[in-house]
């Protein structure tokens, strides 16, 4: 089983930074992936970014220059700087782990409110 605890969350003005870090622990063997989804009112939670070992970072179209995903294996911690916040990147944001093998599996942390105002 694999927790994941996220921090960072809170209030910015348009234009502003936040960074949101989340640690994991538990057995993360096997865990190749790790990112951030984002879940606005009314909407489909989307990916925001993730790393992943064997083929590195992926953004959202919309956060691509703005949003810098990194990974530390040592620390456990996948972290989420977001420069040039907007409104439209309000939401609940969630730190999610993935593994595929020995098998396919989802971890999800509780989530951290961001909003930001115009």
């Amino acid at each position: 089983q694999v927790q994941l605890v996220e921090s960072g969350g809170g209030s910015a003005q348009a234009g502003g930074s936040l960074r949101l870090s989340c640690v994991a622990s538990g057995n993360l063997y096997g865990v190749n992936v790790m990112g951030w989804y984002r879940q606005a009112p009314g909407q489909e939670r989307q990916l925001v970014a993730t790393v992943a070992l064997a083929t590195g970072t992926e953004y959202a179209d919309s956060v691509k220059g703005r949003f810098t995903v990194t990974r530390d294996n040592n620390r456990n911690t996948v972290d989420l700087q977001m420069n040039s916040l907007k409104p439209e990147d309000t939401a609940v944001y969630f730190c999610h782990a993935h593994r595929t093998f020995p098998t396919a599996k989802d971890w999800w942390g509780p989530g951290t409110q961001v909003t930001v105002s115009s």
